[in-house]
Formats: structure tokens, sequence, C-alpha cells
């Protein structure tokens, strides 16, 4: 018997398709326009049940070699979270000091994290010493399981927009130090901290873009032919 005849067959779906008719693409739609990076919070608590449906959702995403490397850390600890918001604050004067002249000045205005107000904090991993998916796709590029984690987060982010919850990547922090805080084994990598909640604002455009940092690029900007 050789190795493959271990491999189970695929088999043809049996589950009816939905219809994904123009309506529904319209809303989908939306859902994308709609969905911020968000840095202003309400203090409001999240339903219940929402965030173990988002994590659910968050599990449909793709992975290479099926081999889901995503781990959630939900940080609830206070004496965590202040070590999480003192690492912040660090990178983020150290961030700061980087820039000159009215970019800096334009930058020290910049609200870009809600870790205060924010209900929820989320810190998503990416686990490099599962054995899940026997290393399909990752032996030439390990680098897989991060962007494996990263649609699960996409993912995640388009689910809780679709509840009117808002989430917000906060990108200004030292990993090894987190890594620290939480206490999370050596194997696996931070992906994203991420806060969670209610947003105080909702709007179809980046507050970056409003705040004039940086403006959208349309999509032709963004495409080579060869």
């Amino acid at each position: 018997m050789s190795g493959s005849d271990n491999i189970p067959c695929a088999t043809s779906a049996t589950a009816d398709v939905p219809d994904f008719d123009a309506a529904f693409r319209a809303r989908l739609h939306d859902l994308f326009v709609w969905r911020r990076d968000i840095r202003r919070f309400k203090s409001d608590p999240l339903p219940a049940g929402f965030l173990d449906r988002l994590l659910d959702t968050a599990c449909l995403a793709p992975s290479v070699g099926l081999s889901q490397p995503w781990r959630f850390v939900i940080v609830d600890g206070a004496s965590r979270r202040q070590a999480v918001l003192e690492n912040f604050s660090a990178c983020n004067a150290e961030a700061l000091s980087a820039y000159t002249g009215e970019l800096a000045q334009s930058y020290a205005t910049l609200k870009l994290a809600g870790l205060r107000e924010a209900p929820c904090h989320l810190a998503v991993f990416a686990d490099h010493a599962t054995d899940v998916g026997h290393g399909l796709g990752r032996r030439t590029m390990p680098e897989m399981a991060d962007y494996s984690v990263v649609t699960a987060i996409a993912t995640m982010w388009l689910a809780a927009r679709a509840e009117g919850i808002g989430m917000g990547w906060v990108s200004i922090l030292d990993p090894a130090a987190i890594a620290v805080t939480l206490d999370i084994p050596r194997d696996w990598r931070l992906i994203g901290y991420f806060c969670i909640g209610y947003p105080e604002i909702d709007d179809d455009r980046p507050e970056l873009e409003r705040a004039g940092w940086e403006r959208r690029h349309s999509a032709a900007d963004h495409i080579v032919r060869r």
C-alpha cells in the first residue's frame, strides 16, 4: 500500500450552494467600504457571545496546508493590559522621535490606539511549531503561516463590522515584550494586537485620510501587468 492510499479522497459537495445574488454582493461591497481601523471606542461592553462568534468565524479563514496556525489570546487582566499600554507609550514616543518638522507635529496629533477605552483586547499569534497540516506549503515559504493568520484577522474584522463593532490594529508595540507580558510559548509569533469595541464614529473614510496623514490610492496605482 502506498502512502497516498492513506490519504482520504476529496468528495463532491452535497450541500446546497447559497445564491450570492447582486443584492448580496452590493451589501458585501458596502461592508468592505465601511470596515475601518478604529482608534476611538466607546467603553460599552460587547454583547454576550459576540467574541465566541467572532473567533468561530475567524477560524473559517483559509490556511496553508490547512494548518490553522492562528492562536488567540484574550487579554483580560488589568496588570497585563497596563503593561501593554506602557509598551505602546514607549514605542510611540520612539516612533515620534523619528519624524521632524510638520510631519512630527502631525504624528503627535494622531490617536493611534484605543487601549484605554476598548472593552476587549485580543492578541493574535501564529504558531510556528504546529504539526497540523504536516508542513504542506511551508517548506519553501514558512512565512505562509503568518499570512494564514492575517487571513483570519481580515475575516474577523469584517465579521465584527457586520455587527456594528470595530477593531483597531495596534502595531506600535515591541513584540518581544508582548510575548513576556502574555507568557506565550516561544514558537508563537505576534501577528497583531487588537482593540475591539463599539466605535465612537462611523465613517466610510480611513481615519488617517480624514486627518490628512495619507490618502487612499486607486486600485490602478497598485496593478502591474507582465
